[in-house]
C-alpha cells in the first residue's frame, strides 16, 4: 500500500497509507488533510487540489495533460516545476512512497 506524506507549509506532516487505485486527492479528502480543497471533486475542472511533488516523485505518474497544464496556470499559489493537481495522481503498485507539499493557498 503506498505511503503518502503531506507536508504543510509550516512543516507539519500527515502520513497516510492509501490503497492502490485511489488518487492522492481522494485520500487527502477522506482523511481531512488540511489545504486540499478539491472544489470540483476530482473532475479536472478547478485547481484547488494543487500540490508540489518532491523532486523526482512526479516521474512515477502519467505526464501532465493539456487540461491539467492549463489549470496549473490558474493556481492560487505559485506554479513550480513540480506542481501537480492531486486529483490526477493515481496511486499504482509502482508508487511505494510519495511526498507532496501542500501550498499555502488554494483559493
Amino acid at each position: 500500500m503506498p505511503k503518502v506524506t503531506f507536508v504543510q507549509p509550516d512543516g507539519a506532516e500527515t502520513v497516510l497509507d492509501l490503497p492502490v487505485g485511489t488518487t492522492v486527492m481522494r485520500g487527502a479528502i477522506a482523511a481531512g488533510v488540511p489545504g486540499i480543497v478539491a472544489e470540483c471533486g476530482g473532475n479536472l475542472m478547478c485547481a484547488t487540489c494543487h500540490v508540489y511533488t518532491a523532486d523526482g516523485d512526479g516521474s512515477v505518474f502519467d505526464a501532465v495533460t493539456d487540461e491539467e497544464d492549463e489549470l496549473l496556470d490558474c493556481t492560487a499559489a505559485p506554479r513550480r516545476d513540480t506542481s501537480r493537481l492531486s486529483c490526477q495522481l493515481g496511486l499504482t503498485d509502482g508508487v511505494d512512497k510519495l511526498v507532496v507539499h501542500v501550498p499555502g493557498a488554494q483559493t
